[in-house]
């Protein structure tokens, strides 16, 4: 299974982290524009640099242009991000996992928390940032769990039902409405967490720190 890593222009992760992922199959890096210097000085090199080029620093760009395979899309109908995803899709990347996609701006963060809804019906995406791991699940999925792990749930309207084994607060046929309700620090009770999703996707967030000490991936 095909799975790549995209690094956008936000606040970049610890080169720890994406080496982690790197050894779990996240073979291909695909920068997003300006993602390319957080590469740089991590000392990272992209496969791919795709974006409009207007946030790449002219050390990143001479650096790379040898090494990597550079993309310039001048079109503003989508973000840096968005070009990226759809060039993963298009050449049958099954999972992708993105990392700079938080910072400064909250309107770049909302944005980007919208991409992550908005494709997981094309692409698996997760999403790292800080110190948390957030993914979006439909359907019946089991999560692999430590013991008192922390695992916040958020849902977006009222059609879509929650039915839970596993967590200390249970959840059964519960709707979480954004802005209305949501099961933020609930607990995991043992080694795996059952959920049973219907009507529509939710956001699961967990420590990525913790997941990677006890390999829960």
């Amino acid at each position: 299974m095909k799975k790549c890593i995209i690094l956008a222009n936000g606040k970049p992760p610890k080169k720890r982290v994406i080496t982690f992922f790197q050894k779990k199959g996240y073979k291909k890096l695909i920068c997003a524009d300006g993602g390319a210097n957080s590469a740089l000085k991590m000392n990272l090199v992209p496969d791919f640099i795709i974006g409009d080029l207007d946030s790449i620093s002219t050390d990143a760009l001479k650096e790379f242009k040898s090494s990597s395979k550079i993309i310039r899309l001048k079109r503003q109908n989508d973000t840096d991000v968005e070009k990226c995803l759809k060039y993963a899709i298009k050449n049958n990347f099954k999972e992708t996992l993105l990392f700079g996609v938080t910072g400064n701006r909250l309107d770049h963060t909302f944005c980007n928390l919208g991409i992550v809804k908005k494709f997981s019906s094309q692409i698996e995406i997760s999403l790292v940032a800080e110190n948390s791991y957030l993914e979006s699940y439909t359907g019946k999925t089991i999560l692999n769990t430590h013991p008192k792990e922390t695992i916040s749930i958020y849902g977006f309207d009222k059609k879509t039902k929650i039915t839970s084994s596993g967590l200390k607060y249970s959840l059964f046929q519960t709707a979480l409405p954004f802005g209305e309700k949501e099961s933020t620090s609930n607990v995991a009770t043992g080694d795996s967490v059952k959920l049973d999703i219907s009507g529509g996707r939710i956001f699961v967030i967990r420590d990525v720190n913790l997941m990677m000490k006890y390999d829960l991936f």
